[in-house]
């Protein structure tokens, strides 16, 4: 009987480790399986929160496609408008010009004091009987046009965007005050703002003499740099 015993037990123990081999390989192919699973999950819900974000900066490019549309045809209209201007057409250089060309050349893209400057000496401020000039001065852009402070710069524009000039002249031939007003009203009908900060007229006229007044004018004329309209590639991460 002892043998027979002895077989039956070694029988059992035999099984019993044949069973927790196989218990074994179960749970560790679950726990594979449950591994690719959180993983393939994880991965899941990344790429749709990925695409849910793809989706939304599309729907923003979208909104903001449609609102330049919009906004493009309001601008044709009004530019429409503006060229049929009599005011703009009768200011125009040139009878072939675009109306619409008043308006950009009145407030410029780039600041350009020299050309500021010989539009004032030749144009504004020439041709006026009983006027003559004495000094103009238009201050280079700080920054733009001369270096900074820490360079070689010296002339300060008197705020963003702005250019500061000064001229100085002189009425003669006996006309009086009339040439000085012929000047302001000159400046006054230019296309390009110019404001007149400060106005100075003083008499020098000499015992005996013609009459003769000096004009001293300080001002500011403007311009706005051109905005950039371009498309950009963002990246979603």
């Amino acid at each position: 009987m002892q043998p027979n015993i002895k077989g039956v037990a070694v029988r059992k123990r035999t099984q019993i480790e044949a069973t927790n081999k196989t218990m074994f390989l179960w749970v560790a192919g679950a726990s594979v399986l449950l591994g690719f699973a959180l993983v393939g999950a994880i991965f899941l819900t990344q790429m749709l929160l990925f695409n849910e974000k793809v989706l939304h900066e599309k729907d923003i490019t979208l909104k903001t496609l449609k609102t330049n549309i919009v906004n493009i045809k309001e601008l044709e209209s009004k530019v429409r408008i503006l060229d049929t201007n009599q005011a703009l057409m009768d200011a125009r250089s040139t009878p072939e010009e675009q109306a619409i060309r008043v308006v950009l050349d009145a407030l410029p893209s780039e600041a350009n004091s020299p050309a500021l400057g010989s539009s004032l000496q030749n144009k504004l401020l020439f041709g006026i009987d009983g006027f003559e000039l004495d000094k103009l001065q238009v201050d280079p852009v700080v920054g733009i046009e001369t270096l900074d402070e820490s360079g070689t710069g010296t002339s300060i524009s008197a705020g963003e965007n702005t250019i500061s000039l000064s001229f100085t002249g002189t009425s003669g031939d006996g006309r009086g005050a009339t040439p000085l007003q012929l000047v302001l009203e000159n400046i006054e009908k230019s296309i390009r703002t110019i404001h007149v900060s400060t106005l100075i007229v003083e008499d020098q006229t000499q015992d005996g003499g013609e009459q003769r007044l000096m004009l001293t004018v300080g001002a500011n004329a403007f311009y706005e740099p051109a905005v950039q309209v371009k498309l950009e590639d963002k990246t979603v991460k």
